[in-house]
């Protein structure tokens, strides 16, 4: 576990732990852990090369598969059609932003709070990045960390959901079986694939 992991988790739960099940979640969180092996082109691989690599092609979701792709701009049409995507007005007091040390602040390549399509960036480190959002539904960070291990890369995606209002148990249960069996594994592939492409 890196010093950027273990921070991850201290914004988040308010201590330092390592990946944990969405079952040990505390404070009333809950989360999905997922990890992708990917292979040594090379060595001195750095999260951020990966992102600044990958973003020179297409946009991440025109690279999904048509299924997850369909299913993703339904959701963003629906948000548009019932304004689920507006931001709470406690939004920047209550973003995990806010419990970033100046250390960090320092060590982020991006200004917490940047925009970066519907998330906002909470920190970008060498190999780490905290991307959060906040709407009528939930208030969720999004991780992605990747580390170099002997004899390949380890690539870790984790999401976290705060309950924002009564709705977020209800939404969260009708888009798990989508997120879970079809739009994760999809941007899984599709790492690696981006990664065989760019790496």
């Amino acid at each position: 576990m890196t010093e950027a992991s273990k921070c991850s988790h201290h914004l988040l739960h308010g201590g330092n732990f390592s990946y944990i099940s969405p079952d040990d979640a505390p404070f009333g969180y809950a989360g999905d852990v997922w990890a992708i092996d990917l292979p040594t082109h090379r060595d001195g691989v750095t999260l951020s090369e990966f992102f600044r690599r990958a973003s020179q092609g297409d946009a991440e979701i025109n690279r999904l598969p048509p299924v997850a792709r369909a299913l993703i701009r339904l959701r963003l049409f629906l948000g548009r059609i019932f304004r689920l995507e507006a931001e709470p007005k406690n939004a920047l007091a209550a973003s995990f932003g806010s419990r970033l040390t100046p250390e960090d602040r320092a060590r982020s390549f991006v200004v917490s709070g940047t925009p970066e399509a519907l998330f906002r960036v909470v920190y970008r480190f060498e190999n780490e990045q905290l991307l959060e959002i906040q709407n009528r539904t939930v208030h969720a960070a999004a991780l992605s960390a990747l580390a170099e291990r002997a004899d390949s890369y380890r690539f870790y995606f984790a999401v976290y959901v705060r309950q924002r209002t009564w709705i977020t148990p209800f939404y969260m249960g009708l888009i798990d079986p989508f997120r879970k069996w079809i739009i994760y594994p999809a941007m899984l592939k599709t790492i690696r694939a981006t990664w065989d492409q760019n790496i």
